[in-house]
């Protein structure tokens, strides 16, 4: 392949802005295709970003030779399925995160590029962003010694009547269809970046509980890691805290100094140190998943690594299994 002819197979809110015009900003990279159940809805969005052509049926967009790899931007419970489908037909897919419901199903779509040798990554974007990768990079520095504790508290007023009749948010809170509520939609995030940042995990446990009972999944959860290099994480996530409470925070303690920062909020590095206080502030991109697509295609080119494998998606969805388990 000389360029990459994407297919988008769910078009919905996050193609809007945070990836789908992306894929026409990068080099050697084009959006040819959508698909959306919703007849109507596929043709609107198709017409309004000016793509080619749509469908409202996915194994036609597949078998669509115009295209040669596929964006699945679907919920959580039909990734296996459509990616099984996409690498069976021989051709690379960029999945959204999580990359699905559960371990079991995760380990079918390892197995099922290693198998097809077909190529497959997984949407954890923020690892690609100037942003997260300057936390990195300070870090594997050693810019506040060796690494001891992390600490990351994330923490959300409860849904209200209103927000729980809000279609983005009905499918999030389906057990069957995201895996886990508005933890399993939220939480890869932060643990895959810390997966980046610390690397290889020996252990992990953790607990989750429904204390508000509002819907089926669990809306607090815990847990702990440890990490082969040393290091040791404890995560919060509690969803039915007050309105003043709300907090998204990371704090990693090092032997010479702290690094603070956000996931979902205002992108600035505070880095406590000697007494002193240094803070670097970053811009986000329009499209939050350009960097990340950018490093797709160069890797579906034949031109870089995988920027986020199949199995670095798995192990976000062991974890966060791990921590959920009853």
């Amino acid at each position: 392949m000389k360029k990459i002819d994407w297919g988008i197979i769910g078009c919905g809110h996050v193609t809007e802005v945070k990836s789908g015009p992306a894929f026409n900003k990068v080099n050697n990279s084009c959006l040819v295709a959508v698909m959306r159940r919703d007849a109507e809805k596929a043709k609107d969005y198709a017409s309004r970003h000016n793509v080619p052509k749509w469908y409202d049926n996915a194994m036609n967009l597949i078998n669509d030779p115009d295209v040669n790899a596929i964006y699945i931007a679907t919920p959580p419970s039909s990734h296996e399925a459509y990616a099984l489908a996409a690498l069976r037909a021989g051709k690379p897919v960029y999945v959204e995160k999580p990359m699905t419901v559960n371990f079991a199903s995760a380990i079918n779509m390892v197995n099922a590029a290693k198998e097809t040798n077909v190529k497959l990554t997984v949407a954890h974007y923020r690892r690609a962003q100037p942003y997260f990768k300057k936390i990195k990079q300070l870090l594997d520095d050693k810019i506040i010694g060796e690494v001891r504790i992390v600490k990351l508290d994330f923490y959300k007023k409860l849904l209200s009547e209103e927000d729980l009749k809000l279609p983005g948010y009905a499918w999030r809170l389906d057990t069957t269809v995201a895996g886990g509520g508005l933890f399993h939609d939220l939480a890869p995030h932060q643990l895959d970046l810390i997966y980046y940042f610390f690397g290889a995990v020996e252990n992990a446990s953790g607990i989750s509980v429904n204390q508000s009972h509002l819907y089926n999944a669990d809306d607090v959860v815990a847990g702990n890691i440890l990490f082969k290099n040393g290091v040791v994480f404890s995560g919060s996530w509690c969803f039915n805290a007050a309105p003043q409470n709300e907090r998204d925070s990371c704090e990693i303690i090092g032997s010479e100094g702290t690094l603070r920062f956000s996931v979902f909020g205002e992108q600035i590095i505070i880095i406590s140190k000697n007494n002193n206080e240094q803070i670097i502030s970053f811009t986000p991109p329009r499209h939050v998943q350009q960097p990340m697509i950018e490093k797709v295609v160069e890797y579906f080119l034949d031109e870089g690594p995988n920027p986020c494998s199949a199995e670095d998606g798995a192990e976000i969805i062991r974890l966060m299994d791990q921590f959920t388990e009853k």
